[in-house]
């Protein structure tokens, strides 16, 4: 017998509907490529993301088109989040950061139709472009003011995103598809082999933000004012982006200005109470605040600093705590999870624990989420005890992890439905998992 429950389709359309009908003057506060501000909304970046859709439609782009983005976390990237994938399209974001050769075949394998580009990229994409096989448009992600100095920069085919936009309505009826359709697409850094493509689908990817705003992982909510530092082209900002719109929290985008200053000002202004960062940013921000004594951290609004990438070292989390007065929250996951696999929380049973004994759980990657299940074994596929001590190769499957790699031959799991992550750990009867090697890079 099944329940007599309506079936609507998990999509990402309906986020930013939720967003602009519910938070609509909820701030996304946007520093720029080039240098300024922007200041926006759930509003406006519904409407914008609508006329971008359209933009898309009259380029010639339809459901299950690749759209390449090489960009930083700035409004215009977030609006490609909403309008590439709520129409049907695939965001592929691509990683700036790879050597331009691996840029090179990630865009040639993905079969872009579009490559977005903010304007500092220019000369990088000026130099890849007459290898992409497939891109038949470039967008420059900019204003008609500084898509003048690009005019020289000998990129075929190039438009200005603003004029796009302008040219563009915001009449749009999202469209309702299966929501196992594909949402967007990330790569692997590829450092022992070619990069391989990560393909989400709007269903995975609400569902893994319906756990991201938890409050056992990041706990989102309309109150909460989030420093996006972890980028847009790292595992989709490991969700953050969607289950901000979910739940209509402020959005602080810094660009490509990472450096201790910069975060600095953002904590401060912005009064940011959450944020995500790998270990390298904290310190360089903890190198601005050695730099200048006079300032208090206790005086910012930070009450939360998640990391992840790399294992968070024991000073790191005693300064946040002892400095800022905030819970420094890592976790573990990657491309193929996500990424949130696991997250690290006290449970009740800790508070009467000494600092130097809770330490020893903080300095572990945490507890799987619900969705999540794991499991070690050894060489021979046998599954080991959560007790702590033995330790075997990680495994992990749910709603939210890949099966497959894209354009992939064979998929990705073993033949009870595993995926193998590469990670060597152990599980300790309270379910924290403790990274103790890689069986290989990935």
């Amino acid at each position: 017998m099944l329940g007599l429950m309506q079936d609507r389709p998990l999509l990402i359309s309906s986020l930013i509907e939720y967003a602009a009908a519910y938070h609509p003057q909820q701030e996304i506060i946007s520093r720029t490529v080039e240098g300024g501000t922007v200041r926006t909304n759930y509003d406006q970046v519904h409407r914008r993301a609508k006329r971008l859709a359209n933009a898309l439609a009259k380029l010639g782009l339809s459901e299950g088109d690749r759209i390449g983005t090489l960009a930083w976390n700035t409004h215009r990237h977030l609006e490609m989040y909403f309008g590439v994938s709520g129409s049907g399209a695939v965001l592929h974001t691509v990683n700036p950061r790879l050597f331009p050769e691996q840029i090179e075949y990630i865009i040639n394998h993905a079969e872009d139709s579009v490559l977005c580009f903010d304007s500092c990229f220019a000369p990088l994409v000026a130099k890849l472009a007459p290898q992409l096989k497939t891109v038949r448009h470039y967008v420059a992600m900019t204003d008609p003011e500084h898509m003048a100095a690009l005019a020289s920069a000998g990129i075929p085919n190039l438009v200005c995103y603003e004029d796009l936009l302008a040219d563009s309505s915001e009449d749009y009826e999202w469209p309702q598809f299966d929501e196992r359709t594909a949402s967007s697409l990330c790569y692997t850094s590829g450092t022992t082999g070619n990069p391989k493509g990560v393909l989400y689908s709007h269903r995975s990817t609400v569902l893994h933000s319906l756990k991201a705003s938890g409050s056992d992982t990041f706990g989102v909510s309309p109150e909460s004012s989030i420093l996006m530092i972890v980028p847009l082209f790292h595992a989709n900002a490991w969700g953050l982006p969607y289950a901000c719109a979910m739940n209509g929290a402020k959005m602080v985008l810094p660009a490509q200005h990472l450096d201790g200053e910069s975060v600095y000002r953002l904590l401060r202004d912005e009064r940011v109470n959450y944020s995500t960062a790998v270990p390298t940013v904290w310190l360089m921000l903890f190198q601005y605040l050695d730099a200048h004594p006079e300032i208090d951290p206790r005086e910012l609004s930070l009450r939360i600093a998640g990391v992840g990438g790399s294992a968070a070292p024991a000073a790191m989390i005693e300064r946040f705590e002892q400095q800022f007065g905030a819970t420094l929250m890592q976790g573990w996951g990657m491309t193929e999870t996500s990424p949130i696999g696991v997250i690290n929380t006290l449970l009740p049973q800790h508070a009467g624990l000494s600092e130097a004994e809770q330490l020893k759980i903080k300095l572990k990657q945490g507890r799987a989420l619900w969705g999540v299940e794991l499991r070690i074994e050894d060489d021979e596929g046998r599954v080991l005890p959560h007790d702590g001590q033995a330790f075997g190769k990680l495994k992990v499957r749910g709603p939210w992890i890949a099966s497959a790699y894209f354009k992939a031959e064979h998929d990705a799991l073993d033949n009870d439905g595993w995926f193998d992550t590469g990670d060597v750990a152990n599980i300790d009867p309270e379910g924290y998992v403790q990274l103790v090697d890689r069986a290989k890079d990935v």
